[in-house]
């Protein structure tokens, strides 16, 4: 359990003890959940439990606070505690239960915080990106890809199952757009008189794939039936882009558990029907299905939606809200009992149809929408709009080829996915501590350097102590130190930590407030992983970090590490290399690497 909820434990059984002796009048106790002071001069947690016992009680709230205090059992996590105004009680933790969250942590490590949700809560499916194979990824598109990757991320570490998946949006109109504006270029380039309509693909990479299919075919489709050359033509142009955008993400470090195509939706099974014949029977039989005009609509005005939506057109065809109806159901019957789906923000009128398919088929609530608002690009403060090289809208690959993954990946997290992120190109791309993830890598970075520089001195103890020992005629290992000193700068800060500190420490001497703050900031991950994963906001992660790399900044600026005397120079190496694991393993939830020099 966490410190919070040990604290919380404790009050719940000073309240039953308090009325046990009947100090108290109380049918139920109720819960003793505790929260941050305004003030941090006033501790490190504050209860209000006293004023919500004051009614059925019949007694003062400072009274009643007296009591409970009176009541608490014995522990180590409490140092003082006081009562305030009305009737608070405040409460400061005792350093040596600041202590125990170094060890956990160096204990744990990349497990610390894990399974903070005791959740049972059924197999989580997460769609996000899901962009049209028709073009390269987009800015907008890679924050919802960061998005996206850091809730899942967070939510595994929680203890959700989470299956992520990106939806390909490879059928209908717009894909024989793709291919028809790949044809128009082909024959452009073979030299036909051609008129490219407003409605076709008309960016470079279209002109791209068809100097492609030129240089492997020749003029092989020039006077081939246009259908069939129409066919070809979207199929390798709709392989192509799609292995270009799956690159691009796999380059940015997000991955997904399964592409989903929506052309599968269509294919029929043994019994002859397809993913709509089911979801279109399985809506029928729940009762919310009707014809009029010809056409075929879903009644969602039964659950709130301003209208009923058509499903399918007069002349037949499906619309793309009947492939969505069947895609979520699809998912349903591939056993996920919540869906969480990442749109761009322009789709949000489309959340009500949606949220009413998914009750209708006796699922309410399943689906949860979260909207990620768009990209506004600059460079030292000009909006930029277009890719110096095609003259055209810039893509996702050539920001992170010129930012990089790292500083695209934590500047696009660093607002909730609510609010519009402005992207200065270069601010982004500074090397300083104006950068925030420059800052926080660099704290990182500074503590494995504490590491090695404190083995460092370790090997020139052990190098002396040696020499002098050969000199009374013992027998030294020289060739073992010297190789201690060649391997030191390519060992890794984990194995530097054990060597120097071990699996255990004596921690009582680190009392120092920019010590113990450090410990505070430590201990509030495993609920700060709770509210995340909670609320789908990972943009606290990056608030996390930035805090936590000021307060170790601070610290090392207070405070002599390696040269000072033992216990205190073990204990603050411990201390440092806690604060470098959970600085780690914050990045690592970002998809940010944690580099140990700079």
């Amino acid at each position: 359990m966490s410190i919070r909820e040990n604290l919380e434990t404790l009050f719940t059984q000073a309240l039953d003890a308090a009325c046990k002796d009947e100090s108290l009048q109380l049918s139920n106790i109720p819960p003793c959940a505790l929260e941050r002071p305004r003030d941090e001069a006033n501790g490190d947690w504050a209860s209000t439990v006293a004023l919500r016992c004051s009614k059925e009680a019949h007694k003062n709230p400072r009274d009643i606070a007296q009591i409970i205090l009176d009541h608490l059992p014995a522990n180590s996590y409490i140092e003082s505690t006081c009562i305030a105004g009305p009737g608070f009680i405040n409460i400061k933790l005792s350093p040596s239960c600041l202590h125990d969250v170094i060890q956990t942590v160096r204990t744990q490590q990349f497990s610390y915080g894990k399974h903070a949700i005791r959740t049972s809560e059924p197999r989580v499916n997460l769609e996000f990106v899901s962009a049209n194979p028709t073009g390269p990824l987009h800015v907008g598109h890679g924050r919802w890809a960061v998005l996206g990757d850091a809730i899942a991320r967070v939510m595994t570490h929680a203890g959700y199952q989470v299956y992520r998946e990106f939806y390909i949006n490879d059928q209908g109109v717009q894909m024989d757009v793709f291919g028809n504006s790949v044809v128009l270029r082909y024959l452009e380039l073979l030299g036909e008189a051609i008129e490219i309509p407003e409605a076709f693909y008309g960016g470079a990479y279209v002109i791209d794939i068809a100097k492609g299919i030129l240089a492997s075919d020749g003029d092989t489709w020039l006077h081939a039936d246009p259908q069939t050359r129409l066919v070809a033509f979207r199929e390798r142009a709709y392989h192509e882009m799609l292995a270009a955008n799956k690159e691009t993400l796999e380059n940015f470090h997000t991955n997904f558990d399964c592409w989903f195509s929506e052309r599968s939706l269509y294919i029929p099974d043994e019994q002859g029907k397809n993913s709509i014949d089911y979801a279109l029977e399985a809506m029928r039989s729940k009762g919310y299905i009707y014809e009029k005009d010809g056409a075929t609509w879903f009644r969602s005005t039964a659950f709130d939606d301003t209208k009923d939506r058509v499903l399918i057109k007069e002349n037949g065809e499906y619309t793309y809200f009947m492939s969505d109806m069947a895609y979520h159901h699809n998912k349903l019957e591939r056993g996920f009992g919540h869906l969480i789906d990442l749109w761009g923000a322009d789709h949000h009128g489309y959340i009500k149809r949606c949220e009413a398919m998914l009750a209708a088929w006796g699922c309410p609530g399943a689906l949860e929408v979260v909207l990620g608002q768009l990209v506004n690009l600059f460079r030292d403060g000009e909006t930029v709009r277009m890719s110096k090289r095609t003259g055209e809208m810039i893509t996702f690959q050539e920001l992170i080829d010129e930012v990089g993954v790292d500083a695209t990946r934590y500047t696009m997290l660093s607002r909730s996915s609510d609010q519009p992120i402005d992207f200065d190109i270069e601010v982004v791309k500074k090397q300083d501590a104006s950068n925030p993830v420059y800052y926080v890598q660099y704290a990182h970075a500074r503590i494995c350097a504490v590491l090695r520089k404190a083995a460092g001195q370790d090997v020139f103890i052990s190098r002396e102590r040696s020499a002098a020992a050969g000199a009374d005629g013992a027998d030294t290992q020289p060739q073992t130190t010297q190789t201690a000193e060649t391997t030191l700068e390519h060992a890794s800060a984990q194995n530097l930590a054990a060597n120097l500190i071990g699996n255990a420490c004596d921690l009582s001497s680190l009392t120092c407030e920019s010590e113990l703050a450090l410990m505070r900031k430590m201990a509030d991950f495993p609920e700060l992983i709770s509210i995340i994963a909670r609320d789908r906001a990972p943009f606290k992660l990056t608030h996390y970090a930035q805090d936590l790399a000021a307060l170790f900044h601070q610290f090392y600026t207070e405070c002599r590490i390696i040269d000072a005397p033992e216990p205190t120079r073990t204990a603050r190496l411990a201390l440092c290399d806690s604060v470098r694991i959970v600085l780690a393993l914050t990045l690592s939830l970002m998809g940010v690497s944690a580099p140990e020099k700079m």
